[in-house]
């Protein structure tokens, strides 16, 4: 399949930008994927914190004031420490569920990457689409000037009529139209590009024509957005993620233990001492039973389910809308394929009939309505052509994305 090869013999710079460094750009500049990993940093630490609840932890206190009552002035200070031993599963299933929260939120960075390298994609294609419509604007408007010149000519000379020169004037006019237009499109495009890319583009050169991580049978990729599917993946670590909370929630009415110490001094300034003294030692195992919770817990341990019920259809919706996608790909980039050859074959046959036409305008077998036709009918030809490319690459991009495989590399020579 081509990809959006130029359409007409014209030199290519050679500093183009590539769609790889369009694609590396992007990333590396685009405020919204930024933000996407700082917060996927910041749900990393969840699981740590969860850990946390199991561990050893300890305090200081200190306090000093004045007894209203015993006209005292005095103080203290303590020391505690608490070694949860058996949480009744709650520090487990609660690293669980942020462990998959983690996961999840790493599927959905990879999605919002993917889906800012099918935006830069899409702009890609579509400048090069429009650079290459200019580009026949052009030759086509240079083409008619020569047609105009020798229909004049042949005027003075006799073989061409006023309505022959007319017609070309006319469709030359119509070419100044077409390219005011292309130019008005380009622009919006380098608008778009530098919004995606972050930097003004140069010239584009054309992408790679195949793309090697493609799936080679429809099969292979339902397979693959089954396997790797960002969004599917994400839901699927999301209904994890809920249904270790079920645990969490059960946890709630279970007994805890946990050996807690302390160690306080305090002081009595009104002495005539003062000093300090020891007002506190302690060492306790301390077992915690729920007993009556008001139903609480029974109304949280469902909830949990529910919430993890709708996370495991949201998970299957997914899957679904992925192998949907998937599917529509597939038909697009093989419908591309198609009308690439069709319309490969189209400026060919277009080509070689407006020469045939303009020959034998030379020897008067032709009218001046045959060259017009002709030259429209190449031009429609060489569009057709550029957009057929830029559909296969934009489907080749889609494919990639549904079945998980969108990613920075995807471009490299």
């Amino acid at each position: 399949m081509g990809m959006l090869v130029a359409v007409l013999a014209t030199g290519t710079p050679a500093l183009a930008d590539t769609l790889q460094q369009a694609v590396d750009a992007a990333i590396s500049t685009n405020p919204t994927l930024a933000s996407a990993h700082a917060r996927q940093r910041s749900l990393a630490e969840t699981p740590e914190q969860a850990r946390a609840a199991g561990r050893l932890t300890a305090a200081a206190d200190a306090s000093a004031g004045y007894d209203i009552t015993d006209y005292d002035k005095g103080g203290g200070a303590t020391i505690s420490a608490n070694l949860p031993i058996w949480t009744g599963g709650r520090v487990s299933s609660s690293v669980r569920a942020a462990t998959s929260d983690v996961s999840a939120g790493e599927e959905g960075v990879r999605d919002a990457e993917a889906q800012l390298i099918d935006t830069v994609v899409s702009v890609y294609a579509q400048m090069l689409y429009d650079q290459q419509a200019l580009d026949i604007a052009l030759d086509d408007n240079t083409l008619l000037d020569r047609q105009v010149a020798e229909a004049r000519a042949r005027l003075r000379l006799g073989q061409a009529t006023r309505t022959d020169v007319a017609q070309l004037e006319a469709q030359r006019a119509s070419g100044d139209a077409t390219l005011a237009a292309a130019r008005a499109a380009l622009a919006t495009d380098q608008a778009d590009y530098r919004a995606v890319v972050g930097h003004d583009p140069g010239a584009l050169a054309p992408p790679q024509e195949k793309l090697a991580v493609l799936p080679g049978t429809l099969d292979q990729a339902r397979s693959r957005a089954l396997a790797e599917n960002p969004v599917y993946q994400q839901h699927l670590r999301a209904a994890d993620a809920s249904g270790a909370r079920i645990a969490v929630a059960r946890a709630n009415g279970a007994p805890t233990l946990s050996v807690g110490t302390g160690y306080g001094y305090g002081s009595n300034l009104a002495e005539p001492r003062g000093g300090f003294y020891v007002r506190a030692a302690m060492a306790a195992l301390v077992l915690h039973v729920p007993i009556l919770t008001g139903g609480l817990v029974a109304s949280q341990v469902r909830q949990a389910g529910a919430d993890h019920r709708a996370d495991e259809f949201d998970a299957d919706a997914a899957g679904r809308e992925a192998v949907r996608l998937t599917e529509a790909a597939w038909i697009a980039l093989n419908n591309a394929q198609a009308q690439v050859g069709a319309n490969t074959d189209r400026v060919a046959a277009a080509d070689l009939a407006l020469k045939g036409v303009r020959a034998e305008y030379g020897f008067s077998l032709r009218t001046t309505l045959d060259i017009l036709v002709a030259d429209e009918s190449l031009r429609a030809a060489q569009l057709a052509l550029a957009r057929s490319r830029s559909d296969a690459l934009v489907a080749q991009a889609e494919l990639l994305r549904a079945t998980g495989r969108l990613t920075a590399d995807s471009f490299a020579e």
